[in-house]
């Protein structure tokens, strides 16, 4: 037994040997009997690329998009000549104040060609109180501009412009938009060209900013800066779904929050527009304000949602339709009514000169009123809060 371990351990060292030398001076004798390893290939995720994008080295691409847009968004450069102050003329007053000249103004904003005719939609503060504006296609055309109608109560505007074969862009659905859709913005920030700024749809209905009148924004992170105003918001196939209007700043540049004006509102002002000159909506007079807690609670309401009516205009429609201050307005017609957002856009939708079903809460008591529905005056645009900015 004791010979045949001693033969074992001999053999055993002999071949460890023999594989040293081998393994030292033909390497490659070993590996060609070794067992090759397979390792699985390393899975690369790629993002799927949406409808109408080209995807390019496996990553997304809007290329398709921008290149069906970009043609139709459009710079304009406005300007107004210096008025004269009448007070100028008097001695004392330029003894007091010395000889101050007016300076003219200019400003520098985006639009976007919306049919072949020439119509151009844009934002209202952009051409506000300008005497010449001229616009300035991608294709190096320029040409001055005619205003057809501005409509302050949303802050927009349509231009026309005469010149052949302009391209138009083609309108989206905004009914249609949803949270995390991918955007692109293209407008002429800081004057510097067209830009094109890639983002998603951060939120949807963003109102009570204290921007416009009537507000049901898109808000964005594609990023927005002064001189974007009026340019296009498009989805990732280049159709349009807003206007670019507003960006949330402390510093006055973009910091990922924008606001763009739904496209399904933009078409609606811009028909009345060209159709009648001015959009007509409807009113009834009253001073609303949100409904809290602590008020339905003071007034004994059965409710923590709606619009307190404050005020009633004298001999106004809802005055005259059996409104009166304290009443709490929680549908007009089919439309609930939670805010005063929700009331004013529920009411401006009404035609002047028809009847609406106006439910209200009275005290204890739940009614419905019938109120002639009149015609909205004609305001100017409300100045922007502090923190949110009108590019």
């Amino acid at each position: 037994m004791r010979s045949i371990w001693l033969i074992f351990a001999q053999t055993v060292t002999v071949l460890v040997a023999a594989v040293f030398v081998v393994a030292t001076f033909r390497p490659q004798w070993l590996q060609q009997w070794s067992p090759r390893q397979i390792l699985p290939e390393p899975t690369v995720a790629v993002a799927p690329a949406p409808s109408g994008s080209a995807p390019s080295g496996g990553l997304v691409s809007f290329r398709e998009a921008a290149r069906q847009a970009s043609p139709a968004v459009v710079s304009i450069v406005t300007s107004s000549t210096a008025a004269s102050n009448p007070h100028m003329r008097d001695p004392w007053f330029r003894y007091f104040f010395g000889d101050r000249q007016a300076q003219p103004q200019s400003g520098v904003g985006s639009g976007v060609i919306v049919s072949p005719e020439g119509y151009i939609l844009t934002n209202n503060h952009v051409i506000d109180r300008m005497d010449d504006i001229e616009v300035i296609l991608t294709d190096g055309r320029k040409a001055s501009a005619k205003v057809i109608g501005t409509d302050p109560d949303t802050d927009l505007a349509v231009l026309k412009v005469e010149l052949p074969r302009v391209p138009a862009i083609v309108f989206g659905n905004s009914d249609l938009v949803e949270v995390g859709d991918a955007v692109l913005a293209i407008g002429n920030p800081f004057g510097v060209g067209q830009t094109v700024t890639s983002g998603i749809v951060s939120a949807l209905g963003r109102n009570q900013l204290g921007i416009n009148t009537f507000e049901n924004f898109i808000q964005t992170d594609a990023a927005i800066n002064p001189g974007n105003s009026g340019g296009a918001l498009v989805d990732a196939q280049g159709n349009l779904i807003g206007i670019n209007t507003a960006i949330y700043s402390r510093s006055g540049g973009n910091m990922g929050i924008g606001f763009a004006i739904p496209v399904s509102t933009a078409r609606q002002v811009m028909d009345s527009l060209i159709r009648e000159g001015a959009v007509t909506r409807g009113w009834i007079g009253v001073e609303p304000r949100d409904l809290t807690r602590e008020m339905a609670e003071t007034f004994n309401l059965p409710m923590s949602e709606g619009v307190l009516i404050t005020g009633v205009l004298h001999n106004g429609p809802a005055a005259t339709g059996g409104i009166r201050p304290g009443d709490v307005v929680v549908q007009v017609g089919d439309q609930p009514v939670a805010n005063t957002a929700q009331l004013l856009n529920a009411v401006a939708s009404l035609k002047p000169g028809d009847s609406a079903r106006v439910r209200i809460q009275r005290g204890g008591d739940e009614r419905e009123v019938t109120v002639v529905v009149g015609t909205r005056p004609r305001q100017a645009v409300q100045l922007p809060r502090e923190d949110v900015e009108e590019e």
